[in-house]
C-alpha cells in the first residue's frame, strides 16, 4: 500500500496496482484481496490504493506508474447501492470504512477512479472488474438518475472489462498483457467487454427479436462458435422501455456458460463486445484461489479503526459460490452465475483451524459458514448435458426442477466434521437458508436446529401473496409453513426455544396495495413487529428493475403489443404507504395507514380488534412506541445499512424486515 512497503520488498515498481472503494482487508470476502492474491501467485508485483482522495490524480500516483495496468473496482458493493437508501436519502455510514466513516468513496466509484488513473498515467491500461463493474457491463437503468445509463466501459474509457468473480480472466488478461497485447484488442477471454468499432469479419450476428422463437442451442466446444447475439443499441433502449425489458430478458437468457453466445449492443458508433460467461471453477480451483496466504486482517495501517464489514465476517467461511435460485431482485446470479462452486472439505476444514489459530479475538464461534445461500453446498444438475442447455433462469422456480440434485448430506457432514474440530465450540449457520431446499431433507434440518441455530434463524419469505412471489421467483407462503413446522419440531427434539424471523420486502414490482393489507395481516396474525424496514430498490442489471423500469415482465416473452404488465409502487407516496404497512404497529404510521384502508374500502381493518390492523385512535406524548417490553428475554435486531446487531428486549423477536 505504501512506497516504503515497496522498498522493503525490494521493488523499484509495481506491475498492477488495484484502486479500490474498499478499506483493504487481506480475507477472501474482499475482491480486492483475492485478485491481489491471485495475482501476486502468478508472479506479479501488485500494489493496493484504498479509497483514494479523488479530487486530484496525486494519490493515484502513490505507488509509481503500473508496469501493466491499473485494476479498478467501486469495491464489494455498487457505490450507489453504498451511498443512498432505496428512497435516495445519503447514508452516513460506511461499513467497509475504518470506523464506518461515510464520504470516503465518490458517487460511481468505478467511473471517477478511471478517470483519475487515466489523469495519473494516460499510457497505462485500465482493466475494470469487481460487482460495479459487472452489473454495468451494458446499457443499465439506473435508480438514481432514473435513466438508462451507458456501459460503464463506455463512460469510464478503460480498456477491459472482467465482469463475474474473474479468476480466470484475470490471470489471463495480466498475462497477455504482460506478453504485450493491447488490453483493449484482447477479445476472446470468457467473461470480458471491450469496446471495439465494429463486428470483426467471420462472425455471424442473430437480431435478439427473435431470441423468443429460436430452440435453444445446443454445447459448442470453446472457440467454435462464431455467433453473437445483437442486442438493442443504448440508443433504443433508453428511449424505449420495452426494448430495454427485451434486452433484459435475452441478457438472462444467454447467461449459461454452457450455451450462452456473445453478446454486442452498439453505443453510438461504438460496439460494447460482451464474450460468453466464465466457466465456473473446479473444486480444485476454488480450493487454489481460498488456499492463497491471506493475512486475514485489515492492513496495519488502519491501527485500532473498526471496520464494521471486517468484524461480521472474521469468524465467517465462504464454502461455495453462485446461486441457482434466480430470485429477481437479486445480483448474485447475474454475478456469480447459477452454478454452485464448491470448496473441498479438507479446504474448509483447513480455514476453520487457521481462524482457530491465527485470527485475534477468536473465542471459539465460528460466526458463518456458507455462501450466497447457506444450503447450495455441492447441489447441481443431476446430468451435466441437460445442464448446458439449460436456459431456466431458476432451477428453483416455480417448482423444483426434478433434475436438481437436492441431496444435503455432503452439507450435514462437512458441519459435523467442522463442529469436531478441536477449539471449535459452536457454528453458527446466519446466511441466507433456502427453506424450499431444506424442507426436502427432515435431517438437514433436525442437523441445522439442533447444533447450528442460536436463539433464531433469519430467512426470507420476502412475501405471502401471489403476485408478488411470482414476480420474484419465490416460492408460496405454504413452503413457509412446512419448513416452519418441521423447524419448531426439530427445536422441541432439542430442547431448545428457537424463533424463525421472517423477512420481508416493500413495494416490489408485481405487490398492489392489496398484497401490503394482506402481509401486514399476516405478520399480526403471527405476532411479528418490524424493527427496521427497507424498501425494495432498483438494482443494476437485475430482472426486477426491469419490471420496475419498463411495467413488463421480462420472465416471459416481450412483445410490443401482448406482454405481460406488470405494476410498481414508484411515487415515494405510495412506497411510503408499502413500507408503512410492514410497521402497522407504529403510531406514526396509523393515520396513513388509516386514510389508505378507508380509500380501499377496508374500515373494517380500523379498531381496537385482535383481526383489525390499526386502532381509531391515536397516541399522544411519545411517538412511534411499541407495547412495553416484556422481560425476559433478550433478542438481536438488525440496523438498517449498518451491519451491526443491537441488543432489543421483547416478550418475542422483533427482527428485521427488508
Amino acid at each position: 500500500m505504501t512506497r516504503a512497503e515497496m522498498d522493503r520488498l525490494g521493488w523499484d515498481f509495481c506491475d498492477i496496482v488495484v484502486v479500490t472503494g474498499d478499506a483493504y482487508v487481506d480475507h477472501p470476502s474482499f475482491g480486492m484481496a483475492i485478485i491481489g492474491r491471485l495475482l501476486e501467485a502468478q508472479g506479479f508485483r501488485v500494489g493496493i490504493i484504498a479509497q483514494p482522495d479523488w479530487s486530484s490524480a496525486e494519490p493515484f500516483k502513490a505507488l509509481g506508474k503500473p508496469n501493466l495496468f491499473f485494476g479498478v473496482t467501486g469495491g464489494n458493493m455498487d457505490s450507489m447501492v453504498n451511498h443512498y437508501t432505496s428512497d435516495r436519502r445519503l447514508r452516513h455510514n460506511d461499513s467497509y470504512t475504518p470506523n464506518d466513516e461515510g464520504g470516503k468513496r465518490p458517487d460511481r466509484a468505478v467511473i471517477v477512479y478511471s478517470q483519475r488513473c487515466r489523469e495519473a498515467y494516460k499510457d497505462v491500461p485500465i482493466v475494470l472488474g469487481g460487482i460495479e463493474a459487472s452489473l454495468r457491463r451494458i446499457a443499465q437503468y439506473d435508480h438514481w438518475s432514473e435513466k438508462v445509463r451507458r456501459s460503464i466501459l463506455v463512460d469510464s474509457k478503460a480498456d477491459i472489462l472482467c465482469y463475474g468473480n474473474a479468476e480466470r480472466a484475470i490471470i489471463d488478461v495480466a498475462h497477455r498483457i504482460a506478453a504485450g497485447e493491447k488490453a483493449r484488442e484482447i477479445d476472446d477471454v470468457r467473461g470480458t467487454s471491450i469496446v471495439r468499432s465494429c463486428v470483426p469479419d467471420g462472425w455471424t450476428v442473430i437480431d435478439s427479436s427473435s431470441i423468443d422463437e429460436l430452440t435453444p442451442a445446443a454445447p459448442r466446444a470453446a472457440g467454435a462458435d462464431r455467433t453473437v447475439v445483437r442486442l438493442p443499441s443504448f440508443e433504443q433502449v433508453s428511449a424505449d422501455k420495452v426494448l430495454y425489458a427485451h434486452a433484459s430478458r435475452v441478457l438472462h437468457q444467454e447467461s449459461n456458460p454452457g450455451n450462452a453466445r456473445a453478446l454486442v449492443q452498439r453505443h453510438g458508433d461504438r460496439e460494447v463486445w460482451l464474450t460468453t460467461p466464465p466457466i465456473p471453477l473446479t473444486t480444485a480451483e476454488m480450493d487454489g484461489v481460498y488456499g492463497l496466504p491471506y493475512a486475514r486482517a485489515p492492513h496495519p495501517s488502519y491501527g485500532d479503526a473498526r471496520i464494521p464489514a471486517w468484524e461480521m465476517i472474521r469468524f465467517s467461511v465462504n464454502i461455495m459460490r453462485g446461486c441457482f435460485g434466480g430470485c429477481s431482485f437479486c445480483s448474485i446470479t447475474e454475478h456469480e452465475g447459477r452454478i454452485i462452486q464448491s470448496r473441498s472439505e479438507g479446504s474448509i476444514l483447513k480455514e476453520i483451524e487457521e481462524i482457530r489459530d491465527k485470527v485475534k479475538g477468536f473465542t471459539g464461534v465460528i460466526s458463518d459458514m456458507g455462501g450466497p445461500t447457506a444450503n447450495m453446498y455441492r447441489m447441481a444438475c443431476k446430468d451435466p448435458e441437460i445442464e448446458k442447455v439449460c436456459r431456466r433462469p431458476s432451477c428453483v422456480f416455480p417448482d423444483i426442477c426434478k433434475n436438481l440434485n437436492t441431496d444435503h448430506s455432503d452439507l450435514i457432514q462437512l458441519y459435523r466434521k467442522a463442529r469436531a474440530i478441536p477449539g471449535v465450540k459452536k457454528i453458527n449457520i446466519a446466511s441466507g437458508l433456502r427453506y424450499d431446499l431444506a424442507v426436502r431433507s427432515p435431517e438437514y434440518v433436525k442437523e441445522l436446529v439442533t447444533h447450528h441455530v442460536g436463539g433464531y434463524l433469519k430467512i426470507a419469505p420476502e412475501h405471502t401473496e401471489p403476485g408478488p412471489l411470482s414476480k420474484m421467483m419465490k416460492p408460496g407462503i405454504g413452503t413457509y409453513d412446512r419448513f416452519k413446522e418441521m423447524f419448531e419440531k426439530a427445536a422441541k427434539a432439542a430442547g431448545k426455544k428457537l424463533y424463525l424471523i421472517p423477512y420481508f420486502i416493500a413495494a416490489h414490482p408485481g405487490t398492489s396495495d392489496e398484497d401490503m393489507m394482506n402481509l401486514a395481516l399476516w405478520l399480526k396474525r403471527n405476532g411479528f413487529k418490524a424493527d427496521q424496514v427497507q424498501t425494495y430498490l432498483p438494482s443494476p442489471m437485475a430482472l426486477a428493475t426491469a419490471m420496475y423500469h419498463s411495467d413488463r415482465n421480462p420472465l416471459r416473452p416481450i412483445r410490443r403489443e401482448g406482454s405481460e404488465t406488470v405494476f410498481s409502487a414508484k411515487g415515494l407516496k405510495q412506497r411510503r404507504l408499502h413500507k408503512a404497512f410492514l410497521r402497522y404497529h407504529d403510531p406514526e404510521n396509523w393515520p396513513v395507514l388509516r386514510d389508505a384502508l378507508k380509500a380501499m374500502g377496508r374500515s373494517d381493518l380500523i379498531g381496537p380488534g385482535e383481526h383489525q390492523l390499526v386502532p381509531a385512535w391515536q397516541t399522544t406524548g411519545g411517538v412511534g412506541k411499541a407495547e412495553k417490553p416484556k422481560p425476559g428475554k433478550t433478542f438481536y435486531t438488525q440496523q438498517a445499512g449498518k451491519g451491526r446487531r443491537a441488543p432489543a428486549k421483547a416478550g418475542k423477536p422483533t427482527g428485521r424486515v427488508r
